[in-house]
C-alpha cells in the first residue's frame, strides 16, 4: 500500500495544480459574457482581454480553439506595453498541457515583462507566471525547487497585489505541493488558512472548491477520513449547481479517493466511472490515467487481480503516468505484484525485471552524481592546497616588493604633491568655465520658459477675447436682433389676423415663413457662439445636447461618457466643448460621415477625447503644408491645455482623432 500511496502522491500535483482552471463555475455566462465582449466595439484592449481569457476556457478542451484566441488576442494587444506582457502569459496557457519547455519559456518572458508595471494588477499576474514556470519544471528540478518559487517569488508578488483571493489560492498550491512531500500537517494548515479567507472574501467560488478538494485529498492521505467527509460535501454544495463545469472530474477524483480511504470499494469504482467520462470529454488526460489507476487501487483490494493487471496495461500503454523513471518503475513494480497474485509467474519476472533494470539505471545516474559530487569536493581541496603555496610567496614577494617600493614613494611623493597642486589648479579652472557655461544654459532655459508662459498667456488672451466676443455677439443677436425679428413677425401675424381679406395671401404667408426660418436661423447662430446648455448644466450635459442637435436621419451620432467630473472650470470646459463641436463640424462639412463615435473620459486631471467617424478621410500629408479645416485653432487649443493630439485618416475609410489634455489649472 505504501506503493500506491508514493505512486498517487507523486502524480497529485498534476490534478491540483496544473489541471485548475481560475475560471467561473458557471462556464456559459462566463463565455457568453467573453464572445459579447468580442462583438461589440469597445476598446481593443478588452477585446485582447477577452480573447486570452478564451485562451484559458479552451486550453484542455479544444487547442485549435485556443490557439487561435491566442493569435487573435496578440494582435489586438500589439500597441499595449501590459498586454503584450499578458500574451506571453497566455502562450504559456496554450502550450500549458502539451509542451512543457515552452510553457516555461513563455512563462519566464511573462515574469519578465511584468516586472516593468508596478501595479497591484501587475503584481498578480507575476505571481501566477512565477507559479506556473515552477510547475512547468517540476520533472526537472522538483518539489524543493517549486517551493522555493512559492515562498520566495509567488506569495511575496500575491501580496503586493493586495488579492486575499488570489492569496488564498496559492496557499492551496503551497499544501498541494506540501502534502506532495508527506508534510500532512503543514499542508492541513496552509489550506485551512486559505478556506477561511475564501469562505470571507469568495463564497460558492471555483477557487472555494478546489480548497475543499485540496482538503479531502490531504485528510485522505494522512488517514483522517472524518475530517475529510465535511469538506467533500460543501464542495459538492458548491459544483453540484454546474453539471457541465469543467472542475466535475476534479470533485469525483476526490470523491472517489474518500470512498476507497473508508473502503467503500463499490462506491469508490461508480466515482471514478462518472470521472472517467467527464475527464475524456474535456480532455483531461492526465486525470483520466489517475482515474484508471484509482481502479486498479480498488480492484486491488477487491482482490479482482486479473482487472487489475489489465487496468495497469492500459496505463502502459497510454503512457501518460509514465512520464518520469520513478513512476515507471512503481508501475512495474505494480504490474509484478499484481501477475505474482494471478500465479502469473513469467508476466511477473518479466515486470520484475524490467522494473530492476529501470531502477538500477536511476541508481547508476544517483551513483554518477556522487562521484562528481565527490570529484568536485576532491579538486575542490586540491585547490585549496595550491592557494595556500601561492599566498606563502605571495607574502615573501610583498614584503620584498614593500621594502624596494618604499624609497621610490618617497622620491615619488614629492613629484606627486606639485601634480597634485596643478591638478587643483586646472580642474578650479574647468569647473569655472563649467560653472559658466551652466549659468549661460540655466539662462536659457529661463528666457525659454518666460517665453513660453508668455506665449500661453497670449493663447489664453486670445481665446478668451474670442469667447467674450462670441458671447457679446450672441447676446446681441438674441435679444435685440432676435426680439426685433420676433415683433416683426408678431406684427405681421397680427395685422394680418385683424386683416381677413388678407389671411389667406400666399406672399403675405411666405414673408411670415421666412421670418419664421430667419429667427430659427438666429437662434442657431447664438447657440453656436454661447452654448447656454454649458453654462446651466455642465459640460457633459452640453456635449450630449450638442451631438443631439446635430443627429439628423442620414447621421448618427454615438456619445459615450467616463467619469466626467463637474468641477472643471468653466474656461476648460469652454474650451472641450469647441473642441468637440470643431471635430464634428468638420466630420460633416468635409467627411461626410454618416456615423460618429465620440467618447469623453476623465482620469484625475486628464481628459481624453476621442472621436472617430466613417467619412470618406483624407491623405495627412497634405496637413503639412495647408492650412484648414478648422484644425489650427483646434491645436490652439489643445497646446493651450498641454495637450496631445493624434490623427490618422484612410481615405474612403474614416477618420480617428485621439486627444489628451491636461485640465489641471495649476499644470
Amino acid at each position: 500500500m505504501k506503493k500506491i500511496y508514493l505512486i498517487l502522491i507523486c502524480l497529485l500535483i498534476t490534478v491540483h495544480a496544473l489541471a485548475q482552471q481560475q475560471i467561473p463555475l458557471n462556464e456559459k455566462q462566463h463565455v457568453d459574457s467573453l464572445e459579447n465582449v468580442l462583438r461589440s466595439n469597445g476598446p481593443d484592449s478588452a477585446k485582447a482581454n477577452a480573447n486570452f481569457q478564451l485562451v484559458e476556457y479552451w486550453k484542455f478542451k479544444d487547442t485549435v480553439k485556443s490557439k487561435t484566441y491566442l493569435m487573435r488576442g496578440k494582435q489586438l494587444a500589439a500597441k499595449y506595453p501590459y498586454f503584450k506582457a499578458l500574451a506571453h502569459f497566455y502562450e504559456g496557457q496554450y502550450y500549458f498541457n502539451w509542451n512543457a519547455a515552452k510553457a516555461a519559456a513563455a512563462f519566464k518572458k511573462a515574469e519578465e515583462a511584468f516586472s516593468a508595471f508596478n501595479t497591484p494588477k501587475a503584481h498578480g499576474r507575476r505571481a501566477a507566471a512565477w507559479f506556473n514556470y515552477a510547475i512547468m519544471n517540476r520533472d526537472t528540478k522538483g518539489y524543493e525547487f517549486i517551493t522555493r518559487i512559492i515562498l520566495e517569488k509567488v506569495l511575496p508578488e500575491a501580496e503586493k497585489a493586495g488579492e486575499k483571493v488570489m492569496l488564498a489560492h496559492f496557499y492551496t498550491q503551497l499544501s498541494t505541493v506540501l502534502m506532495n512531500n508527506y508534510q500532512f500537517a503543514k499542508a492541513a494548515t496552509y489550506n485551512q488558512k486559505a478556506i477561511e479567507l475564501l469562505q470571507t472574501e469568495s463564497p460558492r467560488s471555483t477557487n472555494l472548491l478546489f480548497a475543499y478538494l485540496s482538503g479531502v485529498s490531504i485528510y485522505c492521505y494522512d488517514g483522517k477520513s472524518a475530517k475529510a467527509k465535511p469538506l467533500l460535501a460543501k464542495a459538492k454544495a458548491i459544483i453540484s449547481a454546474y453539471p457541465e463545469s469543467v472542475n466535475y472530474p476534479l470533485y469525483y477524483y476526490n470523491e472517489a479517493l474518500y470512498y476507497f480511504t473508508v473502503k467503500s470499494f463499490e462506491q469508490s469504482l461508480v466515482s471514478a466511472d462518472k470521472g472517467i467520462v467527464l475527464a475524456k470529454k474535456y480532455n483531461q488526460k492526465q486525470l483520466h490515467q489517475q482515474f484508471l489507476f484509482r481502479k486498479y487501487e480498488v480492484y486491488g483490494q477487491q482482490k479482482a487481480y486479473a482487472k487489475a493487471r489489465q487496468v495497469l496495461l492500459d496505463i502502459t500503454k497510454d503512457g501518460t503516468l509514465m512520464a518520469t523513471a520513478n513512476d515507471k518503475a512503481t508501475i512495474y513494480a505494480e504490474l509484478s505484484k499484481t501477475s505474482k497474485n494471478l500465479n502469473d509467474y513469467k508476466a511477473a519476472y518479466f515486470w520484475m525485471n524490467k522494473y530492476q533494470v529501470l531502477t538500477d539505471s536511476i541508481h547508476k545516474d544517483q551513483t554518477g552524481l556522487k562521484i562528481n559530487e565527490l570529484e568536485t569536493r576532491y579538486r575542490t581541496a586540491e585547490n585549496r592546497q595550491k592557494i595556500a603555496a601561492l599566498q606563502a610567496q605571495n607574502k615573501q614577494a610583498a614584503l620584498k616588493a614593500r621594502n624596494e617600493h618604499l624609497y621610490n614613494w618617497l622620491l615619488a611623493i614629492g613629484c606627486l604633491s606639485l601634480l597634485i597642486m596643478l591638478g587643483l589648479v586646472i580642474l578650479n579652472a574647468k569647473n569655472n568655465r563649467k560653472l559658466a557655461a551652466q549659468k549661460e544654459i540655466n539662462y536659457q532655459q529661463q528666457l525659454h520658459d518666460l517665453e513660453q508662459k508668455q506665449q500661453l498667456k497670449v493663447t489664453k488672451a486670445m481665446l478668451d477675447g474670442e469667447e467674450h466676443e462670441r458671447e457679446r455677439v450672441a447676446r446681441d443677436l438674441h435679444d435685440g436682433l432676435g426680439g426685433m425679428l420676433a415683433g416683426v413677425k408678431i406684427g405681421l401675424s397680427g395685422w394680418s389676423n385683424n386683416n381677413s381679406d388678407l389671411s389667406g395671401d400666399k406672399d403675405l404667408n411666405h414673408i411670415i415663413g421666412q421670418l419664421d426660418s430667419s429667427v430659427s436661423e438666429l437662434r442657431r447662430i447664438a447657440r453656436n457662439l454661447l452654448p447656454e446648455t454649458l453654462l446651466k448644466f455642465g459640460l457633459e450635459v452640453a456635449l450630449k445636447d450638442l451631438c443631439e442637435f446635430y443627429m439628423r436621419d442620414e447621421l448618427h451620432i454615438d456619445f459615450q461618457t467616463f467619469h466626467i467630473q463637474k468641477n472643471i472650470s468653466l474656461s476648460v470646459q469652454l474650451s472641450i466643448y469647441r473642441m468637440v463641436q470643431e471635430l464634428i463640424s468638420n466630420a460633416i462639412k468635409h467627411a461626410k460621415a454618416s456615423n460618429i463615435m465620440l467618447q469623453c473620459s476623465q482620469n484625475d486631471h486628464i481628459f481624453f477625447i476621442t472621436f472617430e467617424d466613417d467619412g470618406c478621410g483624407f491623405d495627412t500629408a497634405m496637413l503639412e503644408n495647408k492650412k484648414g479645416m478648422g484644425l489650427d485653432n483646434l491645436k490652439n487649443r489643445i497646446t493651450f491645455l498641454n495637450g496631445k493630439f493624434e490623427l490618422q485618416s484612410i481615405i474612403n475609410e474614416g477618420t480617428t482623432i485621439n486627444i489628451e489634455l491636461n485640465i489641471d489649472e495649476d499644470a
